[in-house]
């Protein structure tokens, strides 16, 4: 008897610290989203808009390296082109916003099925390097195609009303249109990460033969996730293309692959917020040293550098895995 009340007593106290927890950062939660609700009040709505486009970009790619374990070399190719795709539709064929943005997500879907089909038959160091080669494919495609405009890329594109009625050429109405986007875009991998389809891509993640052995078709998971990370990305890049009003070949080069890995890993993989707070680091870095006398590259070298040796995690990660962040419930993925 005397160890069943203790049971309980411990299963009551668990259940205390688990509400608490999940009270806690459903508070961090709000306050993060009532931040990023009044921050054009202080802070350039632009600059606001790219660190939100690039976070959902981030987010996107860590959906593949995370939680599934594959490392994309590519991952340009579905951001770059979904802002080719949503421009030409917009400025072309004047389609509305929301209707252009639509179309840059499926045709980053098509894409990543594409790409992801010839790339999930390989593993490891293969299975980058045929996303890498199939990317710069994309991007001499980009660079001779007529509907991309070559090297002058595709300018002057109308943000236009969303739904025909609220006029994107406001930056503040950009500015929330590209915030719910982002919301939006992590309410879904939050979804797809918690759903029996994301368990199992952990599964596949932790021992990819086990879950051989248990049935799954790992090649059908790995290309859902795949396309789901294309899609994502794109709809991060279909928002981008919109804020600029323009789609160029930066878009779609290996150099801009390189900043989503390296966003991904300075906030920390697996985690949801991670990224973001990578992707805001790296375009902060971006966006307040261009107009210094230090070397943009070099100073992000740097800061990589020094976070791979102080946070070997990513810096969200470290916050997870330390005493604090066990306590408040957070569990960091890998």
């Amino acid at each position: 008897m005397a160890d069943m009340a203790e049971t309980t007593e411990t299963g009551g106290r668990t259940e205390a610290h688990s509400a608490m927890a999940s009270s806690i950062r459903l508070g961090f939660l709000l306050v993060g989203l009532a931040a990023l609700a009044v921050a054009p009040a202080f802070l350039y709505p632009v600059f606001l808009m790219k660190l939100l486009c690039f976070a959902l970009f981030a987010c996107a790619f860590n959906l593949l390296i995370g939680y599934t374990g594959l490392l994309s070399f590519g991952h340009a190719a579905f951001f770059g082109g979904a802002a080719y795709f949503t421009a030409h539709a917009v400025k072309e064929w004047h389609w509305t916003p929301e209707l252009g943005v639509l179309f840059g997500v499926f045709g980053a879907a098509v894409l990543g099925l594409v790409i992801g089909f010839f790339a999930i038959r390989r593993q490891g160091i293969y299975f980058a390097m045929i996303t890498l080669a199939l990317s710069q494919m994309f991007y001499f495609f980009c660079l001779q195609a007529e509907f991309t405009k070559g090297e002058d890329g595709i300018q002057g594109v109308p943000r236009g009303h969303l739904f025909g009625l609220v006029d994107l050429s406001v930056s503040t109405n950009m500015y929330y249109f590209t915030l719910a986007v982002f919301v939006i875009g992590l309410l879904i991998i939050w979804r797809f990460v918690n759903s029996p389809f994301g368990m199992i891509l952990k599964s596949i993640r932790e021992n990819e033969q086990r879950a051989v052995s248990l049935g799954y078709s790992v090649q059908y998971y790995k290309l859902g996730a795949f396309v789901m990370s294309a899609a994502l990305a794109g709809l991060a890049g279909g928002v981008k293309a919109l804020v600029f009003q323009f789609a160029t070949l930066t878009d779609v080069t290996w150099q801009m692959s390189g900043e989503v890995i390296l966003m991904t890993l300075l906030g920390g993989i697996g985690t949801l917020i991670g990224p973001v707070f990578g992707a805001g680091l790296v375009v902060t870095l971006q966006n307040y040293l261009a107009t210094s006398d230090f070397p943009v590259t070099i100073v992000t070298g740097v800061v990589f550098m020094a976070c791979v040796l102080l946070f070997r995690r990513g810096v969200v990660g470290e916050f997870y895995a330390s005493r604090l962040g066990r306590r408040l419930g957070f569990e960091h993925r890998r």
